[in-house]
């Protein structure tokens, strides 16, 4: 049977659910996102359509709800994305913290929307790529996202041929990666750097402690003033005084956030506390 047309009210409940989930804000306008991205879900439940799909997720399935909102949820990502922010972290940032942590010997990182991995492990390569003096320090490096999927998916490091073309030059591939059929895996060093788990960035965070840099990108763009405001502000209070944020090239702290200031980092989109 041939699925119905996404409907005005169905749109508006997969909204309003979304939003209450996740603060994912779904204009009018993203009807095309919700069919493309809920029809396949719909069909995997035996279901005809989305409308079918709504009268359950009606009666009150949480299961269901969650399996929503992350089939909602953007996890568009590659290697070394955007790279200008990799420049800045193995040029500039890292060697500042690196000094200023000289005497603890420690560096905490957190990749705070990590979707399948490959940021994560990109900074995970820029570390065992540039800097060998870290060998024998403490250095952790969180990646947590909403989805639970997609974050088993990045603690498996595994990819596809298309994934791994996708910002990965072949002298990295094959330093830190194998083939794993007709992919690849991360090798098993790469990926004992990194611990991944999931976390709503809109929901009450666990204790995390203090970080020396976060990585926020392409996040805030989903998010209403309110949520860019409240999530900000959760991030003021785990960086290290002299840390480092990265947002997305589109994003920034101004208007939502006067503590943060714009670093001089070239052609990335660097912040910093001028008052925790």
């Amino acid at each position: 049977m041939t699925a119905l047309p996404l409907t005005t009210s169905d749109f508006d409940y997969i909204s309003a659910l979304v939003r209450e989930h996740s603060a994912i804000v779904l204009e009018t306008g993203k009807e095309y996102l919700v069919q493309s991205r809920l029809q396949p879900l719909a069909q995997q439940l035996g279901l005809r359509d989305i409308s079918a799909l709504v009268d359950r997720l009606k009666r009150g399935e949480p299961v269901l709800a969650l399996q929503v909102v992350e089939a909602m949820a953007t996890h568009e990502t590659s290697f070394f994305r955007d790279m200008h922010p990799f420049d800045a972290l193995r040029d500039v940032v890292l060697p500042e913290l690196i000094g200023a942590r000289a005497p603890q010997r420690t560096l905490r990182i957190w990749s705070a929307a990590a979707s399948t991995g490959q940021e994560a492990y990109s900074i995970a390569i820029t570390l065992r790529e540039h800097f060998a003096e870290l060998s024998d320090w403490k250095v952790s490096i969180l990646a947590t996202d909403l989805s639970s999927a997609v974050i088993d998916r990045a603690r498996e490091g595994r990819y596809s041929q298309i994934e791994i073309n996708r910002g990965l030059p072949a002298p990295i591939l094959l330093k830190y990666f194998e083939r794993d059929g007709a992919g690849w895996r991360a090798r098993p060093e790469i990926r004992r750097m990194v611990e991944f788990r999931t976390l709503n960035l809109v929901r009450p965070w666990p204790a995390l402690g203090r970080f020396d840099l976060i990585f926020l990108r392409n996040v805030l763009i989903y998010f209403d003033v309110t949520t860019k405001r409240e999530v900000l502000a959760n991030v003021r209070k785990l960086m290290a005084p002299d840390g480092y944020l990265f947002l997305g090239s589109a994003e920034s702290t101004l208007q939502y956030d006067s503590s943060f200031a714009k670093t001089s980092a070239p052609r990335a989109a660097a912040y910093r506390l001028i008052r925790p």
